[in-house]
């Protein structure tokens, strides 16, 4: 990688809310990286709220784009997150093929987020479930939770709680499909533990990394995790120590914003605890297994 990796952010922008783009731009800079928003959707506040405005940028995209070909720019990674339709999927695989291109080692990382605790965004069905499966099959690196793990193995959601054996024979399937790294979010073992845990086919390695679970829920933590870890992973970190450092930053913003009051609407403020990002862990917890 460069010494500033050049990442293409393909996602949504929500002017308030803290979410998306409002998130990855500020602490993915932080870490490092110059950050290249191609906007797939732009809204006057995230969906949460009652009212909002809606814009679907999915007409522009390719357009918006050309420049970016025209004028012959370079990109070391492209990071994807909530799609809102088959069209877009079709145009980010186009992108990826131009972008692979110029640079075959361009990573392509894949949040696919289709759901959560065992429902599936009213915006997935069944043929954007497919396409979905198609775009995890270009990336290097893929980010789902339990349910999205759940919705892209075919597999019937039981609970958040899952043995480890479970969750190691899911990030195998996961990799199947066509990533060289699963990285499974947001899993409560059977004994209570709060983890994440991930598998590199590259050298057949499991990682387990616990975090401190704070229990209310912000709009944008996830987005926040996976632009912390892609952060710090491009920053040099190995994969479990990104993983760890990532969920370390989300647990202390969610626990800042509850005890500061902070409606859940408005997301965690993470902008309180940015000098955080530069406070590395000191001692690891993660472990092999």
């Amino acid at each position: 990688m460069k010494e500033i990796p050049k990442i293409m952010a393909v996602q949504d922008m929500s002017g308030v809310g803290r979410c998306s783009l409002t998130v990855i731009i500020p602490v993915m800079s932080a870490l490092g990286c110059q950050v290249c928003p191609l906007p797939t959707a732009l809204l006057s506040n995230h969906s949460e709220y009652k009212d909002f405005y809606f814009f679907d940028f999915t007409a522009h995209m390719e357009e918006y784009y050309s420049f970016w070909e025209k004028n012959n720019f370079w990109f070391d990674c492209i990071y994807s997150g909530f799609i809102g339709s088959e069209d877009q999927i079709d145009i980010i695989l186009d992108i990826i093929g131009k972008v692979k291109k110029k640079n075959n080692k361009a990573l392509i990382v894949v949040d696919p987020v289709m759901g959560d605790h065992g429902f599936t965004y009213a915006t997935y069905n069944g043929e954007m479930i497919t396409k979905m499966s198609h775009l995890v099959e270009k990336a290097d690196i893929i980010t789902p939770n339990l349910t999205e793990t759940s919705i892209l193995l075919g597999k019937k959601y039981s609970s958040d709680k899952v043995t480890l054996p479970q969750v190691k024979e899911y990030l195998k399937e996961l990799c199947s499909l066509g990533p060289e790294i699963s990285l499974i979010t947001g899993i409560m073992t059977e004994e209570g533990r709060h983890v994440n845990v991930c598998y590199n086919s590259n050298d057949d390695k499991f990682w387990l990394a616990p975090f401190n679970y704070v229990n209310k829920r912000y709009p944008g933590t996830g987005d926040l995790f996976t632009s912390l870890f892609l952060g710090y992973y491009l920053k040099g970190k190995s994969l479990p120590e990104a993983i760890e450092e990532a969920a370390r930053f989300v647990s202390l913003s969610v626990l800042t914003s509850y005890q500061a009051g902070v409606p859940s609407s408005e997301g965690v403020i993470f902008e309180k605890i940015m000098k955080e990002l530069y406070n590395e862990i000191e001692e690891y917890k993660y472990t092999r297994i």
